[in-house]
């Protein structure tokens, strides 16, 4: 009988110590598993970090060729555009009556500086070049120079009224902007009565 309970007492010990070891193994696994996770999660957040560099570093490298390209051209455009002034000039330069007086000299002259502004404006088109349209709209310092005010009650103060030098933007960038004329002694833009609504201020009370 003593033998046979030190048996089942050693068989008990025994598996007492299996479990206990298979209970570190598991938590030992658990452990690596862990670790491991944490390690796959770093990796992770590395390469999602380097991919939105490298994404930052593509788009930073494309703006800055298009910026160069557009300097480039920008640079060209100005002295292009100093020639079509002086197309205009030499069209203003000419008499009046240049296209009324029938000699064929005058029209064939006309008509050809006529045709290379165009061709030249249609050139620096096709390059990203626009030409400016302020008339009729509110003076936008960012686009306008203003040489001079025109009173006018009639429309809003701060409207260009006259061109005088045509301004032109390349992309979002200002390559020369439009001298103009702007309105002033109107209401103020924004405030004025719009057409057919009746102004609220001039209603008796």
């Amino acid at each position: 009988m003593a033998t046979e309970g030190a048996r089942q007492a050693g068989e008990e010990a025994a598996t007492g110590e299996a479990g206990a070891w298979a209970e570190g193994a598991a938590e030992a696994d658990r452990a690596r598993i862990a670790e491991l996770e944490a390690e796959n999660a770093d990796v992770k957040d590395r390469l999602l970090r380097l991919a939105a560099d490298m994404e930052n570093l593509r788009r930073r490298t494309e703006r800055e060729i298009k910026d160069a390209r557009q300097f480039a051209v920008a640079n060209f455009a100005r002295d292009m555009l100093a020639v079509a002034d002086n197309l205009d000039r030499a069209l203003a330069a000419l008499p009046k009556d240049a296209h009324e007086t029938g000699d064929p000299g005058y029209a064939a002259l006309v008509e050809g500086v006529e045709m290379t502004g165009r061709s030249m404006l249609s050139s620096l088109e096709r390059h990203g070049v626009k030409k400016l349209e302020p008339q009729g709209q509110r003076f936008d310092p960012n686009f306008h120079q203003a040489m001079f005010e025109v009173p006018d009650g009639s429309i809003p103060a701060g409207t260009v009224v006259q061109v005088v030098q045509d301004g032109y933007a390349i992309g979002e960038r200002v390559l020369r902007p439009a001298m103009v004329g702007v309105s002033k002694g109107g209401a103020k833009p924004g405030l004025s009565p719009k057409p057919g609504v009746p102004d609220e201020s001039t209603k008796d009370a």
